[in-house]
């Protein structure tokens, strides 16, 4: 009986490392990058970014940006919950890409790295904030791309521009899952459990659905043309979002690309198909 004991405390003590270890990890690799780690990222490429921080209404917040020249069209990357600017890395050091285009990416507010303000909770809000990003740039030479909750940001610009392109947009309130994870957060008892950052996306996750209701039924009030890149297997933002999208627009105005099996991860993980049709708009 004794080593039953003996064997039960080494597993429990074991465990409770697990878990912590784990927690650790799970805090580390979700938290912002510092604006020395984020530039470290590009050491390896001969084309460097530069950080600047600037100003909206009493809000001041991180852009990553890499324009080379005027003449080009200008790739505007609006990152969805949870995300920062560093999620288009890949796209902002393709060699390809950057023959191609200016890019501009931004930490919404909340999530920049050590962040002292909370997310607006407001699509209105957030499409305001791009205006004012872009407002020196010709209209006429902006591709905004919105991935996830990015999505009806850059849908939500009026402003005629180049082009839209939404990759898994979360556009319908019919259709957004809400994760029994959010419990956590909702608990007051298990709330401390929760870093920063994810307090932060599951604020903006949990009010997502009652803002898309002041949107969801005029999205086609655009007059830009849209194309929507999205995976039949996305069960985080599911696939129906595109769908909805697509019975709104004449045909003449919106594509749909459908990329068979693929997750909600697809803007990491189908980067070649991804790529493929933002190079596709320099033609």
């Amino acid at each position: 009986m004794e080593r039953v004991k003996k064997i039960l405390k080494v597993v429990s003590i074991t465990f409770c490392f697990l878990i912590i270890g784990i927690y650790a990890l799970f805090v580390y690799f979700s938290s912002p990058y510092s604006d020395r780690d984020l530039l470290e990222k590009f050491d390896k490429f001969p084309q460097k970014p530069t950080i600047e921080y600037q100003k909206f209404k009493n809000f001041n917040y991180r852009t990553l940006k890499i324009i080379k020249d005027t003449s080009l069209p200008t790739l505007v990357f609006i990152h969805g919950t949870i995300g920062s600017c560093s999620n288009f890395i890949k796209y902002m050091s393709d060699d390809e890409l950057l023959q191609k285009f200016n890019m501009i990416a931004y930490d919404r507010i909340g999530y920049n790295y050590n962040e002292k303000h909370h997310v607006q909770e407001s699509i209105s809000f957030e499409k305001s904030l791009v205006e004012d990003l872009i407002k020196n740039i010709p209209s006429e030479k902006i591709i905004l791309v919105g991935y996830s909750y990015g999505g009806p940001i850059a849908l939500a610009v009026k402003k005629k521009l180049n082009k839209i392109i939404l990759i898994a947009p979360a556009v319908y309130s019919k259709v957004e899952p809400i994760p029994w994870v959010l419990n956590f957060y909702k608990w007051k008892l298990t709330r401390w459990l929760v870093p920063k950052i994810w307090k932060e996306a599951s604020k903006e996750k949990i009010s997502h659905i009652k803002d898309l209701q002041n949107f969801e039924q005029n999205w086609k009030s655009t007059t830009n043309n849209v194309t929507c890149i999205h995976g039949n297997a996305d069960w985080i933002v599911p696939y129906s979002n595109s769908e909805f999208l697509q019975d709104q627009f004449p045909k003449e105005q919106f594509e749909l690309i459908t990329i068979q099996n693929a997750g909600h991860d697809l803007v990491w993980s189908e980067f070649p198909s991804i790529k493929q049709q933002l190079l596709n708009q320099s033609n």
